[in-house]
């Protein structure tokens, strides 16, 4: 057999942009299989930064950074959908980069997005987009209530608004500055799963088993695999969906799509991520490959495979609250050896030395023999850190 002269073998030097906590997985994931690896990011401290063989610590718009991250890389990623789509454009120019820079342009802006959910055939919320007043005196009655989001930079539940009148949606554009919004309907919302899909340089497309997700005050709490109310209708429509969408893009590398399920059992895109996600985590302790090792093959070329399912499992976030348990001033560490005692627990804490409100610190992903078991046990995991029940 003739080997591939187009595939990046491990040895090589792999590059990303981001130095935050799925930055961190990467590159645990690549040095894992044999690489090297850079990381561009500003932050000396940066969860990735810390263990990769290089930290390139500049802006992502810093000329010099970006020139020594394709000097040092053979090819190069991004672990944040917010880094500027023209600082991967500038890279693309002496180096493979993937995921494209006008992919990552798409996701970035909430009206593109949408068209190009719209463009692909794939159904999402009715929408209005919302750039001047007189746009915003425009509005139809018909979508409130709904929620009033940045067109750009808004993730977390960061940037957005949920608005019931026209006096509450006037309200909401004031506090998010009046800059660039989406006005999204509100829909009768059954459950919402997300889709990760893995595509390679050659158009071939692998998935994960779907998940289903619960946000709390628009962030991911809990992630469940098998997800549990997903019907063999609902997966086909979401598999399809998000195929359609990456090949439209000509995307390479890991895509997240989230979709609503509606109580009528019609799905419609939320909104995706290119790249790794939240709710991919439990890849690393529950799948035969994970979502970051998928991404090391889709952008060095090595083969794809359909990933397997394991081991059932529940992913917890863990948010800078469980720092502070009871309102309590001073940071206290969780007890992790209770949670540890328990079989079928992993966790995965990202480096970071301060804990906040709402900061994402870690997740905790519980595997069990059965669903039931799984899910059992990671009720007991919330009861011991003071996470509310679900």
């Amino acid at each position: 057999m003739t080997a591939r002269t187009d595939v990046i073998l491990p040895g090589a030097t792999l590059g990303v942009m981001g130095g935050g906590q799925l930055g961190r997985m990467f590159v645990h994931a690549a040095q894992a299989m044999g690489y090297r690896t850079a990381v561009l990011d500003a932050d000396a401290s940066s969860p990735a930064g810390l263990v990769s063989h290089e930290h390139i610590r500049a802006g992502y718009l810093d000329e010099t950074g970006l020139a020594e991250l394709a000097r040092v890389s053979a090819a190069i990623t991004t672990e944040f959908e917010n880094v500027p789509a023209q600082a991967l454009d500038k890279l693309a120019e002496s180096r493979p980069v993937a995921p494209a820079g006008r992919a990552v342009a798409i996701c970035q802006d909430r009206a593109r997005e949408k068209a190009h959910f719209v463009a692909c055939g794939v159904d999402c919320a009715p929408y209005a987009m919302i750039d001047t007043p007189e746009q915003l005196a425009a509005v139809s009655d018909d979508l409130l209530p709904g929620i009033l989001k940045t067109t750009r930079l808004g993730y977390d539940g960061k940037g957005q608004v949920r608005v019931q009148t026209r006096a509450e949606l006037v309200a909401g554009w004031d506090e998010l500055q009046r800059v660039g919004c989406v006005l999204e309907k509100m829909l009768p919302l059954a459950y919402e799963v997300s889709v990760l899909v893995a595509r390679g340089r050659d158009g071939q497309v692998v998935h994960f088993p779907l998940q289903e997700n619960l946000h709390r005050d628009g962030i991911l709490a809990v992630t469940t695999v098998p997800a549990p109310h997903v019907t063999e209708a609902v997966s086909q429509q979401a598999y399809a969906a998000a195929h359609q969408i990456a090949a439209s893009m000509d995307y390479v590398g890991v895509l997240c799509i989230e979709f609503f399920v509606l109580q009528d059992g019609r799905i419609v895109a939320n909104e995706m991520a290119p790249r790794p996600h939240n709710s991919g985590h439990h890849t690393i302790d529950a799948c035969d490959v994970s979502q970051f090792e998928l991404q090391v093959r889709a952008m060095t070329g090595l083969p794809l495979v359909a990933p397997v399912l394991h081991s059932p499992c529940l992913m917890l976030n863990l948010l800078g609250d469980l720092w502070f348990p009871g309102g309590a001033s001073e940071q206290v560490e969780p007890d992790w050896a209770a949670v540890l005692a328990l079989s079928g627990t992993h966790l995965h804490l990202y480096g970071k030395t301060e804990a906040r409100k709402a900061r994402k610190m870690g997740h905790l992903t519980v595997t069990g023999t059965t669903p039931q078991a799984a899910r059992a046990t990671a009720l007991q995991v919330a009861a011991i850190l003071g996470i509310a029940p679900f």
